[in-house]
């Protein structure tokens, strides 16, 4: 990506990136005040600050980590984090409200990126709350990212806040471009972006480890958004979104955007060092624009590249940490969790749901394979 020659044009100084997750360790050298206040939005009232599971805290580090003290650099180390804490245990919460609660939280207090690296699995009209939160959000000028999903080797369902209208969903590639077998796909699918042996924090055990999932694949996409957004302030979220379309790296065939990759794999250095994409109407969400489409929207991808990336007919080609092995960095430890669901139920027990039909899960979307130091 370039990182050293993008970061001396931007690391994301001025941009708010909201972390709807398990909390954020604001502890960690790496993210020592890159963390704002932020929120619980369950009716728990835990510290926002404070993240047992670690997932929200990775995701953080990926996107505003400094690198302090020996930690993981980000990808935008200047940006700042909202931490809004939504997934972090045991649960009481229906999915809808949490989520809902959050990403109102997160736009209404100033956050210009809202990154969602989770997701519920359940039927639209069980989302409308998140639905209202959404429209709320976009209309307050915030750009929203949510992870598609890491069932798409299974039964590929599909997944909210990811597929709900106006919310850019990501999907994960490998080093190679290619898009990961696990990697949820459908029409939802606006971006993709590296999530597979990704660097982060372990989970269950010291040091450090590779990690895959569509929420990696997430966090740096919003990171890549808070470059150029720090770049270009006067641009809108449709403007920044639509640039990120046009200048991502576009999958092989005639169908954009594509059921595994949408649009491409992202390149924010297409904008940062090249100077390409145009950001056209600040209005007018491209997303929107999009749908029902087959061939690339000419307000989307007119600036895209022609460079080769993965084909979205193919069998994707990624290393499933679930069933393959890893390489590791250093002396390797134990496997550190390679998945992990909630299952929140609508104000009823795992029992009921599974009589009723009516579980939604919300799903921290990673896994990962220790590499210790």
């Amino acid at each position: 990506m370039k990182a050293d020659d993008m970061w001396k044009v931007s690391q994301g100084q001025g941009v708010v990136v909201a972390v709807i997750d398990s909390g954020v360790n604001a502890s960690l050298p790496e993210l020592r005040g890159q963390v704002l206040e932020g929120a619980d939005a369950s009716n728990k009232s835990l510290n926002p600050h404070q993240d047992p599971d670690g997932h929200g805290t990775n995701m953080a580090t990926l996107i505003a980590g400094t690198g302090a003290g020996g930690g993981i650099k980000g990808l935008a180390p200047k940006a700042k984090i909202l931490p809004v804490r939504s997934a972090a245990g045991d649960w009481d919460d229906p999915a809808d409200a949490i989520l809902g609660r959050s990403i109102r939280y997160a736009a209404g207090h100033g956050a210009r990126i809202i990154n969602i690296s989770l997701g519920g699995i359940g039927l639209p009209k069980q989302f409308p709350l998140t639905q209202a939160a959404v429209q709320y959000a976009l209309k307050k000028g915030s750009l929203i990212f949510a992870a598609s999903g890491n069932s798409g080797d299974e039964n590929n369902p599909v997944e909210l806040p990811a597929a709900i209208p106006g919310v850019a969903a990501v999907g994960a590639i490998d080093s190679n471009g290619k898009a990961a077998k696990w990697s949820t796909h459908g029409d939802q699918v606006a971006l993709a972006a590296a999530g597979v042996d990704v660097i982060t924090h372990c989970t269950e055990s010291n040091g450090l480890c590779k990690s895959w999932g569509t929420s990696q694949a997430t966090a740096i996409t919003s990171a890549s958004a808070a470059l150029i957004w720090s770049k270009h302030p006067k641009w809108t979220n449709n403007q920044v979104l639509r640039v990120m379309m046009q200048t991502a790296s576009p999958p092989a065939g005639d169908v954009i955007p594509s059921s595994y990759l949408g649009y491409g794999s992202i390149r924010p250095r297409k904008v940062l060092l090249d100077g390409e994409g145009d950001p056209g109407p600040a209005d007018v969400n491209p997303l929107l624009a999009r749908e029902g489409a087959t061939k690339p929207d000419p307000s989307a991808s007119a600036s895209a590249s022609k460079s080769p990336s993965a084909d979205p007919k193919s069998t994707p080609t990624a290393t499933d940490d679930k069933k393959g092995d890893k390489k590791t960095v250093a002396e390797p430890k134990k496997n550190d969790d390679n998945s992990s669901t909630l299952w929140i139920a609508i104000g009823a027990g795992i029992a009921v749901l599974l009589a009723a039909a009516v579980a939604i899960a919300l799903v921290r979307r990673r896994g990962s394979a220790s590499v210790g130091l």
